[in-house]
Parts: C-alpha cells; sequence; structure tokens
C-alpha cells in the first residue's frame, strides 16, 4: 500500500492566485496551478495532478520536494547554466582597447591576433578576435585613405588654409 499524499502549503489560495497571474514562464505556471489545486482541495492525490498537467508523476514529486525543502522561491528558481569561460582574459581585453584608442591602433584584425600572442601570450582565433572586437567593444579598425609619397605637405597645409575661404557662402 502506498503511502498517504499530504503536503503543507504556506500560502493562502489568493497569494497563489496573484502569483498564477502576474508569472510568465508556462513551467512556473504549471507549478503555481499544482499548488494552487492542492490549496483549494481541488486535487488530492499526485496522479491527478500529474492527468490534468499532462505530465508524468516523477515530475510532479519532485517538483513537490522541491517546495518542501526550498518554498515557492525555491520551486519557482529558474537555473541558467554559467556558459563557457572567455578565451581572453580581462587584461587582456583592457589593455586591447587601450590600444584601439591609440593613433597607431592595428590595420587588421590579424594584427590584433599577433598582438596578443606576442604582448599577452595568447593564442586566440581570429572570429574570436574579430568578434570581440567589432562586436562586444563596438570597435572599427580605422585605416587612413592612402596617400601618395610624392605629395608636397606644405602645398596640402596650403590648400586647407585656402578652401576653408571657399567653402564659406
Amino acid at each position: 500500500m502506498s503511502r498517504p499524499f499530504q503536503i503543507e502549503i504556506a500560502e493562502s489560495e489568493e497569494e497563489l492566485k496573484k502569483c498564477l497571474q502576474t508569472v510568465s514562464l508556462g513551467n512556473q505556471k504549471e507549478k503555481l496551478q499544482m499548488l494552487w489545486w492542492l490549496k483549494s482541495g481541488q486535487v488530492n492525490q499526485q496522479q491527478e495532478i500529474g492527468k490534468r498537467l499532462a505530465r508524468d508523476t516523477s515530475t510532479v514529486t519532485r517538483w513537490l520536494q522541491k517546495y518542501k525543502s526550498g518554498g515557492l522561491s525555491g520551486l519557482l528558481e529558474v537555473k541558467k547554466a554559467p556558459g563557457a569561460k572567455r578565451k581572453i582574459d580581462d587584461a587582456a581585453i583592457a589593455a586591447l582597447q587601450q590600444e584601439l584608442k591609440t593613433e597607431k591602433g592595428f590595420a587588421s584584425y590579424g594584427a590584433i591576433v599577433e598582438w596578443l600572442k606576442q604582448e599577452h601570450g595568447q593564442d586566440i582565433e581570429y572570429a574570436t578576435v574579430y568578434a570581440l572586437v567589432r562586436y562586444r567593444l563596438g570597435a572599427k579598425l580605422k585605416v587612413p585613405r592612402p596617400q601618395s609619397h610624392k605629395q608636397d605637405e606644405k602645398l596640402v597645409s596650403e590648400f586647407k588654409k585656402n578652401s576653408e575661404s571657399f567653402l564659406i557662402v
């Protein structure tokens, strides 16, 4: 013979109903619905809850164990995976940001890969560096337009001074 199904729910029916109306995730809604049914006395067996929610009884048991051990917050907790560890450490990212802000900068993303290898001893792939610099740091490599080596600097500066008077109308 199975043991009797008994669980003590600390929250009132009104609290559970308000939570049901405000929660946005479907999984949390199901869990709150289960508690509300139990509190209001509509359901008194685990199999009945499983049938109403279209869930296995082992899932219902697991939810009830979470509620018993952690309360409402433990039941509704959404766990998130920590994600992968960054390939470039924070010190290297800070140094890269400073280097990107200088006048010299970098000629290409390949140059950044080489700089990271030489300065910080980190062997990072091109695509990773591109994604970091372009999307996370929001920087673009600034390459000046090519200029002729035959250009006379005095004539260029004189042209810039005189061209301002032509632009003012």
